[in-house]
């Protein structure tokens, strides 16, 4: 496993960082043997949401393992809120607040590691949700904040505010990137700063070095090769039927085949060679996946530290 350091945050970060969408109560002992085996291997970076599961089932099931296994204090827990619910938009001082205090009763926790406003709402000034972040970073309830689906243009008036103000700015900042391409939104309000439309996003990152925790780095499973031009409309499962929608177009298939190409030369996954895409670029990122194994887990760090050629990388995005 490889680590970093994020602003705030008082223990190293593994670079992969394991999704929880899968995590659920009512499997607990399935899933916590998953979160043993993939902490086994070093991954104690755990992402999770207010909204994830029913009624929180993600974050509860995740402080259940944490207060079961006793180790709060080697583990970094990254948690999201103000995500809008039944189409009312959340983003203010109110409903952060309730989502973060709610939150941190289910991880049975007193703070927070890594806390991300799930959503964005441009409608809302940055001034009061600055003001709301810092207070809760003074009270302790959080070490840290970012932006998950936050523009970098709303993300560097945030931070600006801050500077002027002598506040704490936004510590990272979580968008969607990988080497497929969305042709749709999987979810309303998510921005991406992968493909050539989204230059001047990355630009604003690499001047920034603003860390990065980008989602569906694997595309939502896409490279796993499950996924051909004959079988998009079979899928029944809701993620599998995401990805299709989202990832399925000829420009991705082709990826694709080149990531298999690239992959079978270098005596690896199409999935590794998509993972080291992402963790080439110049930036200072941490992966999300939502691995379903250890083993799986296992295969993903161990290309974290492979770096492909600048040849590599374009010809994988031609």
């Amino acid at each position: 496993m490889e680590y970093g350091t994020i602003a705030g945050v008082q223990k190293p970060v593994a670079r992969l960082i394991q999704g929880t969408t899968m995590l659920s109560m009512a499997r607990q002992a399935a899933c916590f043997d998953l979160l043993d085996g993939i902490f086994a291997l070093g991954g104690t970076a755990f992402d999770t949401a207010h909204g994830y599961g029913t009624s929180g089932d993600s974050e509860r099931t995740l402080g259940a393992w944490i207060a079961a296994r006793g180790n709060r204090e080697q583990v970094v827990i990254i948690t999201k809120g103000a995500h809008p619910y039944d189409g009312r938009k959340r983003v203010t001082p109110a409903d952060i607040t309730s989502d973060l205090h709610e939150s941190l009763d289910r991880l049975q926790t007193d703070t927070i590691d890594l806390y991300l406003l799930h959503r964005d709402d441009p409608a809302v000034p940055v001034e009061p949700i600055v003001d709301i972040l810092n207070e809760h970073l003074r009270a302790g309830k959080i070490q840290a904040f970012g932006g998950s689906n936050w523009s970098h243009e709303r993300l560097h008036a945030a931070n600006e505010y801050a500077a002027k103000n002598d506040l704490t700015p936004f510590a990272v900042s979580s968008p969607h990137f990988s080497l497929a391409e969305q042709q749709v939104e999987p979810w309303e309000g998510c921005i991406t700063i992968a493909g050539a439309a989204h230059q001047a996003a990355r630009d604003w990152y690499l001047a920034q070095k603003m860390p990065l925790l980008t989602w569906s780095s694997l595309a939502g499973g896409f490279f796993s090769g499950r996924f051909t031009r004959a079988n998009l409309d079979t899928f029944t499962e809701y993620f599998d039927k995401i990805c299709a929608m989202t990832y399925g177009n000829e420009a991705n298939f082709q990826r694709l085949e080149r990531a298999q190409a690239l992959a079978q030369h270098k005596h690896l996954s199409a999935p590794q060679i998509a993972l080291a895409y992402v963790m080439s670029q110049p930036f200072d990122i941490y992966a999300l996946t939502g691995c379903h194994t250890p083993a799986e887990f296992a295969e993903n760090a161990a290309v974290l530290s492979l770096r492909l050629t600048s040849a590599e990388l374009e010809q994988l995005m031609l």
